[in-house]
């Protein structure tokens, strides 16, 4: 089975180029046959991946973090509507590392090559989000106000690395940032207009490295996890911080959970928004979300 590994040498602080020599040594060892591109540039890994999909690669893998995921899994969708589809594969070494926290990919760089080799296929589901008339697929969550800014403070970020650097970033929204933001948030059933902290849009169930935003979201039940927290005090917010990094905050009075397959939210003023862990705009201000159901294939450790 022809497998191309799409590596972003980047991601992590770097961590992508330090072990891809390990990671093409243990795929040779596990005899799985493969060629390899690196990319140089950001949406790069888009056409890579796009390329080895209608050249005949059967799976595509790739080594970087959420955002070269989302890179290729767009890609990777572009060729499926010209009839080409591929499995999509997964090393980890990204700074959150959230996509493969829900495919029970190991962080482990050989116990995650063992999954390309012993792996099992599953269908999941792919967001579709159209920001003031520009659309584009995300497989993870898009998150909108506070998580947002976050990820703008995160482009300036070069010394901290995993969850520690999140947590900074979250803190540092929490003394600076504009929140509230007022939105109209329109579900299938109900509409809330009220001035929000953040309102995250999940498929997969964590973000930023820790953050258990929509503990019981699934990959492949058709439907978007959808949290929503209201206007809270900075005292309220900060409380709110540890319940959110174990996924029990349910039942917190500024919060209202929702399940949906699709979304609308406004925000006359604009608002920052982050997509599978990457900038998605600062001043967005329509957005509109539809879930596309078991619309690629993917590689997940065996339960």
């Amino acid at each position: 089975m022809r497998t191309t590994l799409i590596v972003n040498p980047n991601a992590g602080r770097g961590r992508g180029a330090i072990v891809q020599p390990y990671v093409t040594k243990k795929l040779t060892e596990f005899e799985i046959p493969f060629n390899i591109v690196k990319t140089e540039v950001p949406e790069q890994a888009i056409d890579f991946a796009y390329q080895a999909a209608i050249n005949g690669s059967k799976r595509v893998v790739a080594i970087g973090g959420d955002g070269t995921c989302n890179e290729v899994i767009n890609g990777l969708l572009a060729a499926a509507s010209e009839g080409h589809d591929t499995t999509f594969g997964l090393i980890p070494v990204g700074s959150g590392n959230d996509l493969a926290y829900s495919l029970g990919i190991p962080t482990d760089i050989e116990q995650a090559c063992l999954v390309l080799k012993h792996g099992s296929e599953m269908a999941i589901d792919i967001g579709k989000v159209t920001v003031d008339g520009k659309s584009q697929f995300f497989v993870n969550a898009v998150g909108l106000g506070f998580d947002g800014e976050m990820c703008v403070i995160l482009r300036q970020t070069r010394r901290l690395h995993g969850l520690l650097m999140y947590i900074w970033s979250a803190l540092m929204v929490w003394f600076f940032g504009k929140w509230p933001t007022h939105m109209t948030v329109m579900l299938d059933d109900s509409t809330i207009q009220q001035p929000n902290v953040l309102v995250n849009i999940g498929n997969g169930s964590r973000v930023a490295g820790g953050f258990l935003l929509a503990p019981d979201a699934k990959l492949d039940d058709g439907m978007f996890d959808i949290t929503v927290v209201g206007k809270a005090s900075r005292l309220g917010l900060l409380l709110l911080l540890p319940r959110m990094l174990k996924g029990t905050f349910q039942h917190h009075p500024v919060i209202s959970m929702h399940r949906t397959s699709h979304v609308q939210v406004v925000a006359k003023d604009g608002m920052a928004a982050h997509i599978d862990g990457e900038v998605l705009c600062q001043h967005g201000r329509e957005f509109e979300f539809e879930i596309l159901p078991k619309a690629l294939n993917v590689l997940q450790n065996k339960k």
